[in-house]
């Protein structure tokens, strides 16, 4: 232990194994460290009788619902953009060679009580009951215009900076309803709320792209991927990779507590009695409580059911986005499906979620409108935790602190965060310029 790391990392969660796995890939020397003896942290996959021990208090789950061990539960399910920047991450550091995909069924949309596939190509808006004749016509037109959108080509702009004008004005130009800009927001480009209208219009239209790019790439009748497994597969492929760049992985080392010297700069961590030295730490924010504040709760229900979510086109996998003006909410609620042909349950069985950020002191009453989308439901669990963001500034004291994992359920704001703190961490940006097809060989069965 007693020796000098580039970067000591604190917690197996997502977020700090993937920076571990990019720094790692960088040559730099890193000791990852966990005062818990298993991978994951805060996301982490439990399997039944982990689940009923942590909600239920015994370790006794109902017979009914299966073998305990064929269960792997997403304590944070996330799905994946097939081609989004976590798998340009998980390609550029080789991950993906310890992992299988397989493609999700199924992305819905909830608007006036209905679900409803989500139309992300012209050609799938002239066909999507969401919307009337006259109003199919002119998402038709706005897709067509986002499809051939290219940055380099001024031809393609129809006369938009849309470096400067707003998602609002642009949207405006094709007259579209505000249900329809609802789901083009919310459930293709992935907004958590309605503050993109007024920014610039690039990062919708590429967030947009992003969705119908990834919508090709498998044929499937959704744009995200998810490891066989759940995500519980993910922190063990970085704990491989690290190996194979000399870094260590050391789990169950109590305490782990910071060390700062005369100056607040951390310059190490100390646990059972032995200090490694460091020039910077990552952590999340269970590492060093007092520089980051509460900024907000996360409410979910874990819900085991013996089919599909009903209107779904019985799909195995699936995400439905609610969102928040249909709710008369402030946030969007989201629905995450999966199931035994992802291997995270026992045959037969399925595993949904219903995520929000909590906005009343009765989390559990507010996740009522997706549970009930959901018909009979076998067992329900109910997980209410913080979410916190870091308050510190990582010039002064080196510390680089994750933020808490929000509601959604696609890792679109989860690898943001990770590429702003590598940013800071080495003050570049991450290659991420991969060949794509490295990540799909094992999503062809799907």
């Amino acid at each position: 232990m007693d020796e000098e790391y580039d970067v000591i990392v604190l917690g197996t969660g997502l977020k700090e194994c993937i920076l571990s796995g990019l720094l790692s890939v960088d040559g730099l020397k890193v000791l990852h460290m966990d005062r818990n003896d298993y991978y994951g942290g805060e996301s982490t996959s439990l399997n039944l009788i982990q689940l009923w021990k942590r909600f239920k208090g015994n370790d006794k789950p109902s017979e009914h619902l299966g073998s305990s061990k064929e269960y792997n539960v997403d304590m944070v399910p996330k799905f994946m953009m097939a081609n989004g920047a976590l798998v340009r991450v998980l390609i550029h550091t080789s991950v993906t060679k310890y992992l299988n995909f397989k493609a999700v069924d199924g992305s819905f949309v909830y608007n006036k009580g209905k679900i409803y596939k989500v139309p992300a190509t012209d050609v799938e808006a002239l066909k999507s009951p969401l919307m009337g004749l006259f109003e199919k016509r002119r998402a038709r037109k706005f897709f067509i215009y986002v499809q051939d959108y290219a940055e380099d080509d001024p031809k393609s702009h129809e006369g938009l900076d849309l470096h400067k004008v707003t998602t609002k004005e642009v949207i405006s130009k094709y007259g579209l309803e505000d249900n329809t800009i609802d789901f083009i927001g919310h459930a293709l480009a992935l907004h958590r709320d309605d503050s993109y209208l007024d920014e610039p219009a690039i990062d919708t239209i590429k967030r947009m792209k992003l969705y119908s790019d990834s919508l090709a790439r498998f044929q499937g009748g959704s744009p995200y991927i998810y490891p066989l497994y759940g995500l519980g597969e993910l922190p063990q492929g970085f704990a491989r990779l690290s190996a194979v760049y000399g870094g260590t992985y050391m789990l169950n080392k109590p305490e782990c507590k910071v060390e700062f010297d005369a100056d607040g700069k951390a310059y190490g961590v100390t646990s059972e009695g032995e200090t490694a030295k460091c020039k910077k730490v990552v952590c999340d924010p269970s590492y060093l409580p007092d520089k980051v504040k509460k900024v907000g709760r996360v409410a979910r229900a874990i819900c085991i059911m013996s089919h599909p979510i009903p209107n779904t086109n019985d799909s195995h996998s699936v995400q439905i986005i609610l969102p928040q003006k249909q709710l008369s909410r402030k946030s969007d609620m989201y629905l995450f499906c999966c199931s035994y042909t992802h291997n995270v349950a026992p045959k037969g069985k399925y595993i949904a979620f219903v995520s929000t950020e909590a906005e009343t002191d009765h989390p559990e009453m507010e996740l009522k409108p997706g549970i009930d989308l959901l018909g009979l439901v076998d067992e329900t669990f109910f997980h209410i935790y913080d979410r916190y963001e870091p308050t510190n500034n990582h010039e002064h004291d080196n510390c680089f602190i994750s933020t808490s994992y929000d509601a959604t359920t696609h890792f679109e704001s989860t690898v943001q965060d990770v590429i702003s703190m590598y940013r800071k961490i080495t003050g570049k940006e991450p290659d991420l310029t991969v060949d794509l097809s490295a990540a799909s060989a094992a999503t062809e069965d799907a």
